[in-house]
């Protein structure tokens, strides 16, 4: 790994299913992430996807490139355009700086709608 490495891009479709569960899992019951009409009358065309599945996902994409060895040691994101079922996010990465075994990936991932989420993983790849 060196500085300017891309990651291959990973697509995710948002499905009203992974929204739902994802705020399940993080028990985050905000009603706006499982109840369209209530979303609705708080001004969402939709559900949308809750920062706790979108930083899993990020990690997810970090580690899934560097192995079952990557061990993440920062996570720093920052949400823009929300993610509603039927769209679909593209996450893309690039090597910011390597420091022995350890790098700094940027991360963003887009839909439809512009850039879900931004952001940096430093990722630990002992060797």
């Amino acid at each position: 790994m060196k500085p300017g490495d891309r990651l291959p891009p990973l697509e995710i479709r948002i499905t009203r299913t992974l929204i739902v569960a994802g705020a399940i899992a993080s028990r985050d019951y905000q009603d706006v992430h499982h109840d369209p009409d209530l979303a609705r009358q708080k001004g969402s065309p939709d559900i949308f996807m809750n920062i706790l599945t979108t930083n899993g996902l990020v990690g997810r994409y970090v580690t899934d490139h560097f192995g079952p060895r990557a061990e993440l040691r920062r996570v720093a994101i920052r949400l823009g355009a929300p993610n509603h079922p039927g769209d679909t996010m593209v996450l893309t990465g690039t090597v910011q700086e390597v420091d022995g075994d350890t790098a700094t990936v940027r991360v963003v991932g887009a839909n439809g709608l512009g850039e879900h989420v931004t952001g940096t993983v430093t990722v630990r790849v002992p060797a």
